[in-house]
């Protein structure tokens, strides 16, 4: 099953229309991303809280790993990157950390807010390989962009 991402943009749009609160906005969105696709079974923010580091919430699924620094996992490649990373067998990404043991690939989206900053990463964990490509990147990117670039 491949996302209706429009139809996801316009959810998420119309929920944070007028929404400044990044952690408002970080828990819709990850509410409503994590209860659009089967193959989400964690999805949520690590926040930068100070720098090189990342602290977690808000977010769906079971517990994550509480404090991420740049330099360690996937998360963090995104966070120093400023890039996606789509990681289709977690076992294969070297350094990555393992928060929960069914996770087998990943996607992770630099979050920026209007000045360019990133404010956090979005983090999705799957329990199938190779659940994610780049129209969920794109996809999520999107709806990144248009919800966070009020901030």
């Amino acid at each position: 099953m491949q996302i209706d991402y429009a139809a996801l943009a316009a959810r998420v749009a119309s929920l944070t229309e007028a929404e400044t609160d990044p952690a408002a906005l970080m828990a819709t969105v990850a509410c409503e991303i994590h209860q659009s696709d089967a193959r989400f079974d964690w999805t949520g923010f690590y926040r930068v809280t100070a720098p090189g580091e990342l602290k977690i919430g808000p977010y769906q699924g079971g517990h994550g790993c509480l404090t991420i620094p740049f330099d360690r996992g996937v998360c963090g490649a995104a966070a120093r990157s400023g890039e996606v990373q789509i990681v289709p067998d977690v076992t294969a990404f070297e350094g990555h950390i393992a928060c929960a043991g069914s996770t087998r690939s990943e996607i992770v989206l630099p979050v920026r807010d209007g000045g360019g900053q990133i404010i956090a990463v979005l983090d999705i964990d799957s329990d199938q390989p190779d659940a994610f490509g780049e129209a969920d990147a794109e996809g999520l990117g999107r709806i990144l962009d248009a919800t966070f670039c009020r901030l």
